[in-house]
């Protein structure tokens, strides 16, 4: 999570909102949507923004009739200092957030527990998905490699 990231959500109205929401308990989009007053579409944007830098979480809950629900909840404690001064500039995280483990975005999570609760399961043909998962991510990072060595090389 860089400083950015965390500037642009909480110079958001609506992503400070939901954070807000969240605090009280987990939700689903449609529950965020009418609390709000906003479109689930938007909502969706929001969400997606903030789980992808850390901050939220998601999770699928089964419900008696339908599709499981995912829902949304706040990820870790954030503790942000901000200096602005004439001499000085500064935010500083806590040594919690600069630990704190990043993971994939909800949806790329959630499709890893699926392969791996499959694979549980005995379902072995999971085993190629996860193959494939393996080879994406892989080619993902040789290739996030590749960029970090051309941009520092020619600086």
């Amino acid at each position: 999570m860089d400083v950015e990231d965390i500037l642009d959500v909480m110079g958001c109205k609506t992503r400070r909102d939901i954070i807000n929401l969240l605090r009280e308990e987990p939700m689903f989009v449609s529950e965020i949507s009418n609390e709000l007053d906003i479109g689930q579409k938007a909502i969706i944007a929001h969400l997606r923004a903030m789980e992808d830098i850390g901050i939220l979480n998601s999770s699928y809950k089964k419900i008696l009739r339908g599709r499981p629900r995912k829902y949304y909840d706040l990820q870790n404690e954030v503790n942000i200092h901000i200096t602005i001064n004439r001499n000085n500039f500064d935010v500083q995280f806590t040594d919690d957030m600069l630990n704190t483990l990043q993971l994939p975005s909800g949806d790329e999570w959630s499709k890893l527990l699926d392969i791996e609760k499959r694979i549980d399961d005995g379902q072995l043909e999971a085993i190629d998905e996860l193959k494939n998962q393996i080879r994406l991510y892989g080619n993902l990072l040789e290739r996030a490699e590749y960029i970090l060595e051309r941009t520092l090389k020619n600086r």
